[in-house]
């Protein structure tokens, strides 16, 4: 299978900005479902916030679209990134999905409930790796060339989620990632969780509570993960709703810690403080100083605290600078 073309003006403009730095290449523990046969789009089209027409049109754009899988009462189940494998007409639609390793048995449970009689088919990918490549200068300045010298890719495409976590790569099982990326390396996968952190990406059921975390407070609109002009969804009532009222008062934000947690500290779940003893929101997950909190917007530019056993911890949060500017009110 041949690598897709991949056009990014916006990507290369922001890989020049990192002068002095080679592409790093991240093994990442996800998990590649397929869901491939006539009816794919149909099925998915009716699971996910996103719309899957323009990402299920062959040949068309894009290439991969983020997107979250909803319960009824409009909560997140799974966060996932689709890939579309099939480019001409004639072929039969093909779809890989990307999620957390530890959710892959119950999202495909998941589809195969909402199946019923359609003709696809939902399986694993074991022969697959999944990369995420945060380019530098090299990758910035042969960015367009990229996918022709990448042999062994399956995939090769922009994160749709936002420009700053660079690109998504998938491989055939075993690949030399050095001879598709000339001139890259290979990074330590918790440089890479570091670099979403302090972007405020969240990705995995440990960022993303499966039915806790509500859409749009995780934000999901501004990682372009949300249709309001398509057909009806699972979930999609509260989620409407909620974008209509324009109200959102709490929102994922990275959060920092000026200096090192206690020995043995695990503050996921762990509420947040204002220094006047105010609730402002609580932390979901992190590492090395950096994490990511659901907090109340009124208190994001006040100093906070955290609770950690007898201790009590300092952190700050701000807005990330990929976010639309009007996102900061």
């Amino acid at each position: 299978m041949l690598v897709r073309p991949v056009t990014a003006p916006g990507l290369r403009r922001w890989c020049r900005a990192r002068r002095g730095a080679a592409a790093a290449c991240f093994p990442l523990a996800r998990a590649l479902l397929g869901v491939r046969g006539a009816e794919a789009a149909a099925l998915l089209q009716g699971l996910l916030t996103n719309d899957v027409a323009p990402l299920a049109a062959a040949g068309g754009a894009p290439p991969a679209l983020y997107a979250h899988a909803l319960n009824v009462q409009g909560r997140c189940l799974y966060d996932v990134i689709l890939y579309r494998l099939h480019e001409g007409a004639g072929e039969e639609p093909h779809i890989l999905l990307e999620c957390d390793s530890g959710v892959l048995d119950s999202l495909q449970k998941h589809l195969k409930l909402y199946k019923i009689r359609r003709k696809v088919d939902i399986s694993p990918c074991p022969d697959l790796t999944l990369w995420a490549v945060i380019p530098g200068e090299q990758a910035g300045d042969a960015a367009s060339s990229l996918p022709k010298r990448a042999g062994q890719a399956v995939l090769l495409t922009p994160d749709p989620r936002t420009e700053v976590m660079g690109w998504r790569l998938i491989a055939k099982k075993g690949a030399n990632v050095s001879e598709i990326i000339p001139g890259s390396e290979i990074g330590n996968v918790q440089d890479y969780h570091r670099h979403r952190y302090k972007q405020g990406i969240p990705e995995g059921v440990k960022d993303l509570p499966p039915g806790v975390a509500l859409p749009l407070e995780s934000n999901l609109a501004y990682m372009n993960g949300i249709s309001f002009t398509k057909g009806c969804y699972i979930g999609q009532e509260l989620t409407a709703r909620t974008h209509h009222t324009g109200v959102i008062r709490k929102r994922l934000l990275p959060v920092c810690f000026p200096s090192p947690l206690p020995s043995g500290g695990d503050p996921e779940g762990a509420e947040i403080f204002t220094e006047s003893g105010k609730p402002a929101g609580r932390f979901r997950a992190g590492g090395g100083g950096l994490g990511i909190a659901l907090l109340r917007l009124a208190h994001v530019s006040e100093p906070l605290r955290l609770r950690l056993g007898g201790d009590t911890v300092r952190l700050s949060a701000h807005t990330p600078e990929w976010w639309p500017k009007p996102a900061a009110k």
